[in-house]
């Protein structure tokens, strides 16, 4: 046996001070493992990226929630030393519920426009019915156009001549009875279906937890609901808040069940056979 060979070798350092491979574990969540440095011990809660680099959340039995930076051998698992590291993405899988819930059918070319339409009060209501109903709508070939206001309505009505193959459903905000709202939309024969949501504006029919605040302020009647609202959540200009608004809404899960029954209900009016 040479030298060499028994000893090794002799450039590598004493074996006692090469240091030990630290295995990489992925930060599943509801994982345990407990901070190297400090001793804290909690579950992987979720994760935080700043200019310093990457960061683990850990919650311990108490609730506490602290950070922690994705280093080297930082970690104890079962009491020994691991790497931490972010979960590999996952392959995001087929969607097969649409926004609203319904079944979403896959490789969709929109349906030629049926004689029918929806109509809304604004902009807005049309955007949130879109996001929400769009891809059922395309399945149906039904066109959602908007009044720009209810007082509009009349002479609409009278223009578009509803008859057999040509329904119309009219959403509006604020139906109550005893409103303008439910004065206006009376007596319209038996092809026009009306329904509503009694919110006075189709932003307060987003739930709040969807945008993140506790509940709808109370704006004074006679001030503005739109400019109230963004001045007391501090939102900016309407604008501002109406980005909020849209950008807090995925499915129909963000929306208040008044909304959602008065928009389906609409829907089923004007597809069905005559």
């Amino acid at each position: 046996m040479s030298g060499h060979d028994r000893y090794g070798d002799i450039y590598s350092g004493h074996s006692r001070a090469r240091r030990r491979a630290v295995p990489e574990v992925a930060a599943e969540r509801d994982l345990v493992v407990e901070d190297a440095a400090s001793g804290f011990c909690g579950a992987v809660v979720g994760f935080d990226r700043s200019y310093d680099g990457e960061f683990v959340k850990l919650e311990d039995r108490r609730g506490a929630v602290r950070l922690f930076a994705l280093r080297e051998a930082a970690f104890l698992l079962d009491g020994e030393p691991v790497t931490l590291v972010r979960p590999a993405a996952a392959a995001p899988a087929a969607a097969t519920r649409s926004a609203s819930g319904s079944t979403r059918v896959e490789g969709l070319r929109a349906r030629v426009a049926r004689g029918s339409r929806i109509w809304v009060e604004g902009v807005h209501d049309a955007a949130l019915v879109e996001r929400v109903w769009g891809h059922d709508l395309r399945v149906e070939g039904v066109v959602v156009e908007h009044l720009e206001g209810l007082d509009n309505l009349a002479a609409r009505l009278a223009e578009f001549e509803p008859g057999p193959g040509r329904r119309v459903g009219v959403l509006v905000d604020h139906l109550v009875t005893g409103t303008k709202e439910d004065r206006l939309t009376q007596g319209l024969g038996p092809y026009v279906l009306v329904t509503g949501h009694p919110y006075v504006d189709v932003w307060q029919a987003v739930k709040p937890s969807a945008l993140g605040i506790p509940e709808w302020p109370r704006v004074p009647r006679g001030e503005d609901w739109k400019t109230g609202i963004c001045t007391r959540l501090r939102w900016g200009s309407p604008q501002d808040g109406w980005r909020r608004v849209q950008a807090g809404v995925h499915s129909f899960r963000d929306l208040e069940s008044p909304l959602i029954g008065a928009v389906e209900r609409l829907i089923d009016f004007v597809t069905e056979p005559e």
